[in-house]
């Protein structure tokens, strides 16, 4: 028997990174940031970003940390690795609304959503998946090599399958 935690055996994407490789992979306490996947199924490898914030503005910082940067940023980052975009598959989870006093304007979480939605759609690649929204925190397991799972464990309590 191992006492080994999954998140142990997992490499751990911090705030505004993001990783690609066929390993375990793990986004913990997942707020109003968003977990964004992109899997190559033919390859088994893929990447993850612990998306922050909706727009990068000037800044040209962590290309991970922006919903506005993330999308493209995983795909360069394949570089000559990936296969052609039809075997490219995203799933997402997060965006998380923490404090019910802030307007649609200040919505972290379902603006994050929004704008990667919008550049998958821009780079023409299919969102299969999703747990997004709602008030409670996420921790998202990722693994390329078992199909492309993506395990979600919510702060409540309940987990799920995407």
């Amino acid at each position: 028997m191992t006492t080994e935690s999954p998140e142990q055996s997992c490499v751990r994407i911090g705030l505004g990174e993001l990783h690609i490789g066929s390993e375990p992979m793990v986004c913990i306490g997942i707020g109003s940031c968003v977990a964004l996947i992109i899997h190559d199924r033919e390859r088994s490898i893929g990447g993850m970003a612990h998306v922050m914030l909706p727009s990068s503005g000037a800044n040209n910082g962590k290309p991970g940390k922006y919903a506005d940067t993330a999308v493209n940023a995983i795909l360069s980052s394949f570089g000559d690795r990936v296969s052609k975009n039809g075997n490219l598959l995203a799933k997402i989870a997060g965006g998380a609304c923490m404090f019910n006093t802030f307007s649609h304007r200040l919505n972290i979480g379902e603006r994050n959503i929004e704008c990667i939605k919008t550049n998958l759609q821009k780079h023409r690649l299919k969102l299969v998946a999703e747990d997004t929204g709602g008030t409670c925190g996420r921790t998202i397991y990722y693994y390329p090599e078992k199909n492309g799972r993506v395990f979600v464990r919510r702060a409540d309590g309940s987990t799920l399958t995407l």
